[in-house]
């Protein structure tokens, strides 16, 4: 059974789709991550972005691939790089890209194909996992959001202005909700779980409860 869940930028997803991959005893993707490792990957190749035969190339020679619950790129684990500010900054690029996408839904199906998965991101219900048997939509309020983005920057040592990153969330929202590809869509068929004022434990066993219910029905 596939699991997707979508929602907007610091809603949470990464955090209670590995909790609950863990619980269910399925894999997990956290997409978001694939398309972070390919544009740390171009900062470091020096990549033209406006070159389709430069972001192609990169795409397809960026070995991204997960193992457990980290981000490996080239072989190495990228999980805490990935999360910088610098990352943040530049992960547009790559996600925005139709090559880059066209090449990391290919992978992430592949992840898929014989295996039961919790897969997140912001197209996985819409977009990559049409037929998914349950699928969730994460939201949480713009400041409840840019409240754990504050915390998770100062977790790693990265101080931010609270002002600030509520900004970067509100300008995310708008641009997730109107890129040329990938966009942030709620599929007609999700169930919405909004994470305001509950703990992290909390959200995952709602999501626990959805799941099984869907797997029960699958089953029967």
């Amino acid at each position: 059974m596939i699991v997707t869940i979508d929602g907007p930028a610091g809603a949470g997803k990464s955090t209670v789709a590995r909790r609950l991959a863990q619980r269910l005893g399925f894999g997990y993707l956290d997409t978001g991550a694939m398309y972070r490792a390919v544009a740390l990957a171009g900062l470091r190749t020096g990549v033209a972005w406006s070159s389709d035969a430069d972001v192609a190339r990169l795409a397809a020679t960026a070995d991204v691939r997960w193992q457990g619950d980290r981000i490996l790129l080239d072989g190495a684990d990228v999980s805490e790089q990935v999360r910088s500010k610098e990352i943040t900054a530049a992960v547009g690029r790559a996600a925005d890209h139709p090559l880059v996408r066209q090449h990391l839904v290919a992978l992430q199906r592949r992840a898929a194909e014989g295996v039961s998965l919790v897969t997140e991101g912001r197209d996985q219900g819409s977009l990559v996992f049409p037929d998914a048997a349950c699928k969730i939509f994460l939201d949480a309020a713009a400041e409840e959001r840019a409240r754990r983005r504050v915390a998770d920057f100062r977790e790693r040592g990265e101080q931010v202005d609270f002002a600030a990153v509520l900004a970067d969330i509100n300008r995310r929202d708008r641009e997730d909700r109107s890129r040329p590809v990938g966009r942030l869509v709620k599929p007609a068929d999700a169930v919405t779980v909004s994470t305001d004022g509950l703990t992290i434990d909390e959200v995952v066993d709602h999501l626990q409860r959805i799941a099984q219910s869907r797997l029960s029905a699958e089953q029967s």
